[in-house]
């Protein structure tokens, strides 16, 4: 039975309190129908992917420039004619390289903890702005480097700028995304990443051989570009409305909804997403009240681990999803990709095979934009983890088998594109958008920000190793280093089907209710059966309870 109020608005108090929401308790009723200005409007946030895809990907190119190399660490230029010896001797040293390309996921890092507390003292949509103008003073520093001092300040402080919009994009786009299509909008972001890294790849392959500064500030200066983009074009977007609620701010919360929905304030679908929103609000903050500000923080680690919908379970999941996205190893091929080519030895142009596995990773990644709301998450996880040990395990046995032949060198780059492709359809957008849908609305961007720290966290672990895995003067391990990928992507396996939850087609109220009632492994099979609204209490003529309205605009906080 549906039970719907029509009043001609919502009914505000003087100062901009709402005394009045109405609610349903029609599980099929408590979102607008999707519209192409809603679409449009979330998908418009995804575009924050471009820089940091692109930030992340030019360096790979910059690092094998020869006037870089040159500049960095004065040694000759090579001859006409140079033997392997001398090809292999001529690159950045091991410590060089660990340092240049890690300290970026260093800033990121706190940069993504600190974003957490922002977007709740000053809005989600101010904090990427701030993040776009931290990040443009990283790449004026980065363009005015002549040496390796001021290209690591400005590539640590361009990390903080790239911790503020990766952490709190995908919090803005999970937060205003239809539930139909939320995946397929986060996905949107990763699509963006590769992108960014298809755009660097052909920036660097058009100024790699450039004998002046130009090989490598061309490619580090054109990122302004992005962030100006960004920034300007999210300042004309209203702020997430589970933000407004948060802050007791609901008149807000419910013009905000009406611009992200395409409907009036006083529309049913307004009012009873607002009611969802509020509802399931005023339910988190009874199961853990408010404290202070480190209460709050202590909040995201309450609970026990055998409960799927304890906080701390909520955080080890996605703290440890984006690590095991890091675990995948394909940052391995994007960050190191043209030294590991090199290292080949039957590969003429090294650039050409990093602008063609970006490539693949750019049109493999659209297809994730239907799977993900066609088959779910937790399927996407699983397979994309068993396709990508698979094709990695190939590639370390090839390598270390039969890795002088030609032929065989063909095979492995052959595999490691079909692994890319893996990635970029399933763990790449994946990982994105189960940590945007995961939290409760309390430590929701607390939640987001410390998962997305870890996956930076584990992009610096790797990045500071890797040169030490791989370079000749170190542990040299070639195609050997892909049995390391391949062991960490079984893990990922492993972990998918016992941990990760399906989402698909839900609320985020809705998926506080699924955690609370199944297991990940059934989680595929449950299906909403009432609402937050109902269940909280509603009136007779279908509103809200006004002591819910009340209490959670009194209760208004940035903690």
């Amino acid at each position: 039975m549906r039970t719907t109020a029509h009043l001609p608005a919502t009914a505000v108090m003087p100062g901009g309190a709402i005394a009045e929401v109405s609610a349903t308790t029609d599980v099929n009723r408590i979102e607008a129908p999707i519209t192409w200005k809603a679409y449009f409007m979330c998908a418009f946030a995804a575009f924050g992917g471009i820089y940091f895809g692109y930030d992340s990907g030019y360096i790979n190119g910059v690092k094998g420039m020869a006037y870089f190399i040159h500049q960095q660490t004065g040694k000759p230029y090579l001859g006409p004619d140079p033997s392997d010896e001398e090809k292999a001797a001529f690159a950045l040293e091991a410590w060089r390289d660990s340092l240049i390309t890690s300290i970026l996921s260093a800033g990121t890092f706190f940069g993504a903890i600190i974003a957490g507390d922002l977007a709740d003292f000053i809005g989600r949509r101010l904090t990427i702005i701030a993040g776009c103008a931290v990040f443009m003073i990283g790449v004026i520093l980065q363009t005015a480097s002549a040496g390796l001092g001021l290209l690591v300040a400005g590539r640590l402080v361009a990390g903080f700028g790239v911790g503020f919009v990766s952490a709190i994009i995908i919090l803005y786009m999970s937060e205003c995304s239809p539930k139909k299509i939320r995946g397929a909008v986060v996905s949107g972001y990763q699509f963006a990443i590769t992108i960014g890294l298809l755009l660097a790849a052909c920036v660097d392959y058009a100024t790699q051989n450039r004998m002046d500064t130009g090989s490598y500030r061309i490619p580090i200066a054109i990122q302004m570009l992005w962030a100006l983009f960004l920034g300007l074009g999210i300042a004309f977007l209203p702020d997430s409305p589970r933000y407004f609620v948060k802050r007791g701010k609901l008149d807000k919360a419910a013009n905000s909804l009406s611009r992200l929905r395409g409907q009036p304030v006083s529309s049913d679908f307004v009012q009873n997403e607002l009611a969802e929103i509020v509802a399931n609000h005023e339910y988190e903050l009874q199961v853990v009240p408010q404290g202070s500000y480190w209460s709050s923080w202590a909040n995201c680690f309450k609970g026990g681990l055998s409960k799927p919908s304890s906080n701390l379970r909520r955080t080890i999941l996605g703290t440890s999803m984006q690590m095991m996205q890091q675990w995948t190893g394909v940052n391995f091929i994007f960050y190191f990709g043209t030294t590991f080519f090199n290292q080949l030895g039957t590969i003429n142009n090294p650039f050409l095979i990093s602008l063609i596995t970006t490539l693949v990773n750019v049109c493999s990644t659209p297809i994730s934009f239907w799977t993900i709301e066609r088959f779910g998450r937790r399927p996407l996880l699983i397979w994309g983890a068993l396709g990508m040990l698979i094709c990695e395990f190939l590639v370390a046995i090839m390598g270390t088998v039969d890795g002088d032949n030609p032929a065989t060198v063909r095979a492995m780059i052959a595999f490691i594109c079909i692994y890319i492709f893996f990635f970029a359809s399933t763990w790449g957008p994946g990982a994105w958008v189960v940590i945007g849908e995961i939290f409760p609305l309390p430590i929701r961007s607390r939640g987001v920000g410390l998962s997305t720290s870890s996956n930076w966290l584990w992009n610096c672990i790797i990045t500071v190793i890797t040169p030490y895995l791989v370079n000749e003067d170190k542990a040299y391990l070639q195609a050997k280093v892909f049995f390391l990928w391949g062991a960490l992507c079984t893990a990922c396996f492993v972990y998918a089907y016992l941990l990760v939850p399906e989402t698909k087609g839900l609320s985020l109220e809705q998926v506080d209710k699924m955690l609370e009632e199944t297991t990940p492994r059934n989680s595929s099979k449950w299906v909403p059966h009432t609402t937050f609204a109902a269940e909280l209490g509603m009136t007779e003529k279908g509103t809200l309870a006004p002591g819910i309205v009340e209490d959670v605009e009194r209760k208004g906080s940035v903690v």
